[in-house]
């Protein structure tokens, strides 16, 4: 099912006649290595990257096949052997009882996953792992990674559904040279690859010059007048103690940022924009990192979510310095350089830090690690404890201020921020005027929609000092306020030197007609980088093409076009086919739209946005009544029906069925308070069929649990003002204007209301 493109049993001189002269570098797999590196190859047996992935043998399975059984759920499992092959009994997609094939186990410590054989060439990860730490430390037993859940066939999270599928989401970081294979028409998977795990070629590319190089005595190849290889990662020296100093400084040559985005792809949360990525590509032309998005980060950059590395040693003071991954991490073994604090010391002089003056605890304890302060863990998988790579200085005063996990009360559990607060004051001072300004209030703020956060947000966007991914996640924030000044720091935004940047930016201003956005945004369709330029081109993709040139109108189109390539590499997910939906929407392309909805739903009929998209475009094309089957179809469906309940709400308020609507818009708020804006719209219906007293109360129950809304809060005041209640009035609009100082209609309301309060 999923073979390796090249056989690793080739000889040498087989190998080299695999790429012609004229062809690109082709991959040769990792045992090609050997033979010349034998020191590099022998370190990286047997590490994290080499046991990524493997075939399942009694040499790779470490788990307890010996007919063991596991229950969750109600579902009791069982795991054994037959003819020398690994397999579990186990619910299917239906919920009952059926065995399934382990073909390759999946990592190594402090837990090993098994990929079972599926049907369309696909291949699952069995939710339940096992643990492979020793017995004395809770290891050695199966345990489920849903610890407090009890997920069952129908969840989108169970072992057969597509959140957990290996040709999508997990087999490009465990295999080298991979090729997902997807085919839409038929919705399988010919994934191929050239060696199963992580082998050389993943961080170095595809060798076959470099072979031919090696061949012919070490002559200059013509492809690239060196070794053959697309791209060195050299070794650029130690860091430096200036006399005196406690702190190191770079080599006289630093590498550039090759290194990092050479392990980036595989060690961020990201989307996928294009296969082949090679080393030395710039990333955003393979892969979108993720910003510092709620779902995923803490305010203060702190790792909440699964974020594999690269998005919190991005904020990190060692980045911006020239730190890379190697300078802490064998690139081979990827053993640490030096046991505990010693890693450290490389850089930080050990009589200033590792020394009980700076940590003030005592020598040897948790409290006296590097780590423990500056890189907390949080654990993810149930045990698998990850490092914060952000490395970040304590503040206890921020999370106390802003709620998130502090490193201090992290071991201490049984004291709270406020407690280290005061030990930090006392060891180290008050936080001085730089600390102090942390980007973690800015994004607290706009996250809570307090007052001040907008233009905290917008502050943050145009520091020049806060790193790319800060600024890019002040963008993300004010992509959700539609106002001038957002529009004015997104303008500025898309011609920032970092290409994340340039991409949130773009994203602000799609608060623009397409046609406003164009004259901003035009020059970016034509970016050297495919993440802005496709970005660009589904912004403005609605743009009227009649006053455009011939030329601007093929810019336009080719990055469309790129947009709609990067899509359809990941046409196995319902997502995908939204995007699609949505930009063939914008530009009037009701059919294209429909036929991408409907993949969707054939992709994942318990899919929410699919119905509630595909409802949309028949309401543009007033065509309600085909809505109204789409979203019923879509509630017998669906998990979470809130928010179909609120757009079959809103159609039976355009069709005057007004008693119906109503019962859908409130079960719409009742199903999903956590979301403001379903409450605030069946406050407004409320009042507007006459309920204005259930009206009121909706919406004050609303502002219980999001103080800070702002559209609850000035609908208030315009009740109360309807009402004569000019009071109330006045409070809800005065808090208003502290919540939108920026805001023209908080202004008007409040000199409105007061020129009613007076005599």
């Amino acid at each position: 099912m999923n073979t390796p493109r090249l056989s690793l049993t080739l000889p040498l001189a087989a190998l080299i006649a695999c790429n012609g002269p004229d062809q690109e570098p082709a991959y040769v797999g990792s045992a090609s290595c050997v033979e010349c590196h034998e020191t590099e190859y022998r370190a990286w047996q047997d590490s994290h990257h080499d046991l990524a992935m493997a075939e399942a043998t009694a040499q790779t399975v470490l788990a307890d096949f010996d007919s063991a059984t596991f229950t969750y759920a109600g579902i009791t499992s069982t795991f054994y052997q037959r003819d020398g092959e690994y397999w579990v009994q186990t619910d299917g997609p239906d919920g009952t009882l059926a065995d399934y094939r382990v073909r390759y186990t999946f990592g190594v410590t402090p837990l090993q996953q098994y990929l079972l054989e599926y049907p369309g060439g696909r291949l699952q990860a069995l939710a339940i792992s096992w643990d492979t730490r020793p017995a004395d430390a809770g290891g050695q037993r199966w345990f489920h990674s849903y610890l407090d859940s009890a997920i069952t066939h129908s969840d989108p999270r169970h072992w057969t559904g597509r959140l957990l599928n290996w040709n999508w989401g997990c087999a490009s970081c465990h295999s080298t040279n991979l090729v997902k294979g997807y085919d839409a028409a038929s919705d399988t998977y010919h994934t191929t690859w050239s060696d199963v795990d992580v082998g050389c070629e993943a961080c170095h590319g595809p060798a076959s010059a470099h072979l031919a190089w090696a061949e012919d005595d070490g002559r200059p190849t013509s492809e690239t007048g060196g070794t053959g290889l697309i791209t060195l990662l050299d070794d650029s020296g130690s860091w430096v103690f200036d006399s005196g100093s406690a702190i190191a400084g770079p080599p006289a040559s630093r590498p550039n940022r090759l290194e990092v985005e050479t392990c980036a792809p595989c060690h961020s949360r990201r989307a996928t924009l294009a296969e082949g990525f090679l080393p030395g590509d710039p990333l955003l032309d393979a892969f979108l990192p993720r910003a510092l998005s709620e779902d995923l980060y803490f305010a203060d950059g702190q790792i909440e979510e699964e974020v594999y590395v690269y998005g919190s040693f991005v904020q990190s003071r060692m980045y911006h310095v020239g730190v890379t991954c190697s300078d802490c991490h064998d690139a081979h073994s990827l053993t640490l350089k030096a046991p505990g604090n010693a890693v450290c010391a490389q850089c930080h002089r050990p009589a200033v830090y590792d020394d009980r003056t700076h940590h003030f605890h005592p020598e040897g304890s948790a409290g006296a690690s590097c780590a423990k302060c500056h890189m907390p863990t949080r654990p993810y998988m149930v045990i698998d404890y990850r490092l914060d790579h952000s490395m970040r200085i304590p503040r206890p005063d921020l999370s106390r201020s802003l709620g998130t996990p502090d490193a201090c009360s992290g071991c201490h559990e049984d004291r709270d921020a406020a407690w280290a607060e005061r030990y930090v004051a006392e060891w180290y001072g008050e936080p001085d005027t730089g600390r102090a300004g942390h980007y973690g209030e800015a994004i607290s703020a706009t996250r809570g929609g307090t007052a001040g956060g907008v233009q905290a947000a917008i502050e943050l966007a145009r520091s020049g000092t806060a790193p790319a991914i800060v600024r890019a996640t002040a963008l993300e924030l004010l992509s959700e306020y539609p106002i001038r000044a957002s529009i004015e720091v997104a303008i500025d935004g898309i011609d920032d030197p970092d290409p994340l940047v340039r991409v949130h930016a773009l994203r602000v201003l799609e608060l623009l007609p397409p046609a406003d956005g164009y004259q901003f945004a035009e020059h970016r369709l034509r970016d050297s980088i495919l993440a802005v330029r496709a970005e660009a081109g589904r912004i403005l993709a609605a743009t009227p093409t009649d006053p455009l040139t011939t030329a601007q109108r093929v810019i336009l189109d080719s990055a469309v076009a790129d947009y709609l390539a990067i899509q359809a590499l990941e046409a196995d997910q319902p997502s995908s086919w939204i995007n699609i939906g949505l930009l063939e929407q914008a530009r009037g392309r009701f059919l294209e739209a429909e036929t991408a909805y409907r993949t969707a739903i054939r992709l994942d009929p318990a899919w929410t946005p699919a119905y509630a998209n595909l409802a949309d475009a028949y309401r543009q094309q007033q065509r309600d009544e085909e809505g109204e089957k789409v979203l019923r179809q879509g509630l017998a469906s669906v998990a979470e029906p809130a928010g179909l309940h609120h757009a079959l709400g809103l159609l039976l308020i355009r069709a005057q069925r007004m008693d119906e609507a109503m019962v859908e818009l409130e079960r719409a708020a009742a199903l999903a308070p956590e979301q403001p804006r379903l409450v605030y719209v069946y406050g407004v219906a409320l009042d507007n069929t006459g309920e204005t007293e259930r009206a009121i109360a909706v919406m004050r129950s609303g502002l219980e649990d999001h103080p800070n809304n702002r559209e609850m809060t000035f609908a208030l005041a315009a009740i109360y003002r309807d009402l004569g209640d000019v009071r109330n009035a006045l409070r809800y609009a005065r808090r208003l204007a502290e919540l939108e100082p920026e805001s023209d209609r908080s202004r008007a309301l409040v000199a409105q209301l007061e020129a009613m309060a007076s005599p």
